[in-house]
């Protein structure tokens, strides 16, 4: 069945524009949405979803009550969720493979909700800006396109992409939002900022940067964060990036440098030292076996054995 507005079908469009000019609630929806305040969220309940990874749990979760994602300029936030049984993904976007990524997440979702007669899925799409490459433009219509194709009704609710997303800072375009987290209990969707980015962010920031394709990185039935196994070679020409000025690491490393939060080369600098230091990664996974984290009492992430 098609993507679903308003309970009608969406139809074939060809540029955002068109989307939003067929649509005027969801420009709406996206005002509204954009100038909510940003929420700080408390760490102890929180699962941070990095580049290329998602989540998906229920509200009975003991260990996980909000997933969130930011320092997305181009990437979209894709949240998925089911009304009936509460289950709900949250995925971080890039463009790399999206045909294959959004099957997985509506496959994901139905799994968890596979007993929920009553329901029905609910898409929020946020990120995405007005950048000189029209590369969020692009990813906006290839997860719309995607989304279409999906065997289950999946309505629409929140667009707040592309140029709904877009302000003017200084003479440069940037995005309104850059990070959103779920309400696992609720399904409100709201803008947020994530000072927590654990666990494991330079292990799962160094999978990303070596190609790693969407990974699932949460067992929602053990409460259980799963990283990897992961598999990269020695690479010691990387290097070469810890001696370029800032300019040049945002000019070759990112698909926005005009508009990376202000952290983003330290970011790139701290995954290549890490790199370095782990060349190959297949003595942070003995036996080739994933790394797995739990929450303790305290309400944060520790590191435990394979179970």
């Amino acid at each position: 069945m098609p993507l679903l507005i308003q309970n009608r079908g969406l139809g074939r469009i060809s540029s955002t524009a068109e989307l939003f000019d067929k649509y005027p609630h969801l420009k709406e929806n996206a005002r509204t949405f954009r100038s909510r305040p940003l929420v700080d969220v408390d760490p102890k309940c929180f699962l941070y979803v990095q580049q290329r990874e998602f989540a998906a749990t229920t509200p009975s979760d003991s260990s996980v009550s909000v997933i969130g994602s930011d320092d997305a300029t181009t990437c979209h936030l894709v949240v998925l969720r089911h009304t009936g049984s509460g289950a709900v993904c949250l995925a971080h976007c890039d463009g790399s493979s999206t045909w294959s990524e959004v099957p997985l997440l509506v496959k994901t979702v139905s799994s968890l909700s596979n007993v929920c007669k009553e329901g029905r899925f609910e898409l929020h799409l946020v990120g995405g800006f007005n950048d000189e490459t029209k590369t969020s433009h692009k990813l906006s219509l290839s997860i719309l396109a995607a989304f279409q194709k999906q065997k289950e009704d999946i309505h629409l609710e929140t667009c707040c992409v592309t140029e709904l997303n877009d302000i003017i800072v200084d003479g440069t375009h940037r995005p309104v939002v850059y990070g959103i987290g779920v309400n696992v209990k609720t399904g409100d969707v709201f803008p947020s900022s994530l000072s927590h980015k654990g666990p494991a962010e330079q292990l799962r920031s160094a999978r990303t940067f070596t190609g790693g394709q969407m990974a699932d990185i949460y067992d929602s039935s053990r409460g259980l964060v799963k990283i990897g196994p992961c598999k990269w070679s020695p690479n010691l020409d990387i290097a070469f990036w810890l001696s370029q000025d800032d300019d040049t690491i945002l000019k070759y490393l990112s698909t926005s440098p005009m508009a990376e939060p202000p952290h983003f080369v330290q970011h790139m600098k701290s995954t290549i030292q890490f790199l370095l230091e782990h060349p190959s990664s297949d003595s942070l996974f003995p036996g080739g076996q994933p790394q797995f984290y739990h929450r303790t009492e305290r309400g944060d992430w520790e590191r435990v054995g394979p179970s």
